[in-house]
């Protein structure tokens, strides 16, 4: 089984991407588990046609201690997605929110319920502490990559992210897989990018193009894999779930295909 932890500073598009890369991986008949740990709630919305899921912590807060039924939604090709949520505006920390889903997900035997081969661990990635750090500090993620553009603010969350997970390798934690390029057509945006993530000792995994298939498939509340399955936009989100496979293990040993 792969654990593959996805970060990236609020709003740019780390969400998408994973929504994708969950939806590629599907196509190739694997079975995946998406979690959104960020309050907004909305990473797994294109994998369910918009419709937004019950959270973990609002079904706790609804009724004490939910069921799988109750938290884990099917999703694209049967995907398998999961929001944690968090409190409402004011009224908490996100990220203890955050700690007390996975403590649920765990107690009801979510993995080993249902058998995922591919988890994908969507996180808010503009601060890395308390419970945004669980994926990569109670070995959750294997492997963590961060969604940036050539933005100073997202290399600048970047950099914060790849040195979290660098101050925590030695501990057996999760390993720096590398920047995931979500371009936004920003001057010498290649090269900024190239530049931070070799002054990380890392490289640049993915390069994807800014495209108006994107938004499009967005509107209509699907993932471009599902809305524009033929599009270049697809294959370069195939090529990409290919790419986090390789880096995270052999992209066949281990793996069973439905």
């Amino acid at each position: 089984m792969r654990r593959i932890a996805i970060y990236g500073k609020g709003g740019i598009g780390k969400s998408t991407t994973s929504s994708n890369v969950t939806a590629a991986l599907s196509e190739m008949g694997l079975k995946v588990m998406q979690i959104g740990c960020d309050p907004k709630s909305d990473s797994t919305r294109l994998l369910l046609n918009g419709r937004e899921p019950q959270t973990v912590l609002d079904a706790i807060r609804d009724g004490g201690t939910p069921s799988l039924e109750d938290i884990v939604a099917e999703g694209y090709l049967g995907s398998l997605c999961v929001e944690c949520g968090g409190p409402s505006p004011g009224t908490g920390c996100a990220g203890r929110g955050i700690i007390a889903a996975f403590e649920i997900l765990e107690r009801l035997g979510a993995v080993d319920r249902y058998s995922p081969d591919v988890i994908i661990y969507d996180v808010l990635g503009d601060v890395v502490c308390g419970g945004f750090a669980m994926p990569i500090r109670n070995g959750y993620a294997e492997d963590v990559f961060v969604v940036t553009s050539g933005e100073r603010m997202s290399l600048y969350a970047a950099g914060n992210i790849a040195a979290a997970v660098g101050n925590l390798t030695g501990c057996g934690y999760a390993r720096f897989g590398g920047l995931i390029q979500n371009s936004r057509d920003v001057k010498d945006e290649d090269s900024k990018v190239r530049e931070v993530a070799e002054e990380l000792g890392s490289e640049v995994v993915s390069v994807i193009p800014r495209s108006v298939t994107v938004q499009s498939c967005e509107d209509r509340g699907v993932t471009v894999i599902q809305g524009e399955p033929r599009s270049e936009q697809a294959d370069v989100y195939r090529a990409l779930a290919r790419e986090l496979l390789k880096r995270s293990g052999d992209a066949e040993g281990g793996l069973r295909r439905r």
